[in-house]
């Protein structure tokens, strides 16, 4: 099976490097020509353009920053798309949207897959990051090989779009958590406790989270790098939004997210880290929220293994 991989960024070119590093056979494109010359010389072709991957792949995967992107680079693949061929989307996109395309995939014959991941940069790095995947269950059995090498934990969410409704609903709660752990740690620090002290208090309870375990740290260590900005939050949480608003779900914490990234942005532009968050907190109190000990970046310490289908939660028989 040969794929094609368009987009190299910091999720796409370690998804990507996994499914090379395992011995895919894999064409690469990137509109960063450094990007694919760094593929090139482990072992990746150049794919030249979309439209030439997609004629000359049997599965093409776009990992692209937003919606548009993926609308544009789909534009030029669809008159190459014929029966048998599949597309992946792992870009954080609409429900909407990736239905609209998905159908023009179906439509020529094709297979639509949205299949975004979530866990973290780090573990892209080293294909232990988790995977969802809305499509047909055949379609699901095909690429399940794929999904296997990029990531550890493959869910199979239901028909074309569900994965990405579910992807921009763990954001949401990632975003909340990642400004209450801001809140958490300001509020520690004005209160004059210490910081490592604070930071093992919260691991170690019920106000425990994955974000407190990984982004408070580099918080703390002052770096604030999680390889995520603060535009690519904003997009996020805005996909949520639509979500709900076609759902008709009156939602409150979300809206005031929207307007306190919003803020973040007009203050220290959309390619601010995001965990940069808490400067809000900072430049209003005039505290410094950092502490020796914890590290600059977040590194996957889980060995490296071929991942596996998570099964759904399902009722037990009575």
């Amino acid at each position: 099976m040969r794929v094609g991989f368009i987009g190299l960024g910091n999720v796409g070119g370690k998804l990507a490097g996994s499914l090379l590093r395992n011995g895919v056979d894999l064409t690469v494109h990137d509109l960063d020509a450094a990007r694919v010359a760094s593929f090139v010389a482990q072992g990746a072709g150049a794919g030249g353009d979309p439209a030439a991957m997609m004629q000359d792949c049997d599965v093409v995967i776009t990992c692209l920053p937003s919606p548009a992107a993926s609308a544009d680079v789909m534009d030029q693949m669809l008159p190459k798309v014929t029966a048998g061929k599949i597309w992946m989307e792992m870009s954080t996109t609409d429900e909407a949207e990736v239905k609209r395309l998905g159908a023009e995939v179906i439509a020529r014959g094709g297979a639509a897959v949205d299949c975004p991941v979530s866990g973290g940069c780090h573990r892209a790095a080293t294909g232990n990051i988790s995977i969802f995947a809305g499509c047909e269950r055949g379609t699901f059995d095909r690429i399940l090989p794929l999904l296997t090498v990029m990531g550890r934990r493959i869910l199979h969410t239901g028909p074309l779009g569900s994965a990405s409704v579910l992807k921009v609903v763990t954001n949401y709660l990632a975003t909340a958590n990642l400004v209450s752990c801001a809140e958490a740690l300001t509020v520690c620090k004005g209160a004059g406790m210490d910081l490592g002290t604070a930071y093992e208090a919260i691991r170690i309870s019920s106000g425990t989270s994955f974000v407190h375990e990984t982004e408070s740290q580099v918080i703390l260590n002052g770096s604030r790098d999680i390889s995520f900005t603060m535009d690519l939050v904003a997009k996020d949480i805005g996909l949520f939004q639509d979500v709900a608003d076609r759902a008709h779900v009156p939602l409150e914490l979300n809206p005031l997210l929207i307007r306190l990234f919003q803020d973040a942005i007009d203050r220290y532009g959309p390619r601010e880290l995001s965990p940069n968050i808490i400067r809000r907190l900072e430049d209003a109190t005039g505290l410094d929220v950092r502490a020796p000990g914890f590290p600059p970046e977040m590194t996957d310490d889980e060995p490296e293994e071929r991942g596996g289908e998570v099964p759904p939660r399902r009722p037990s028989a009575e």
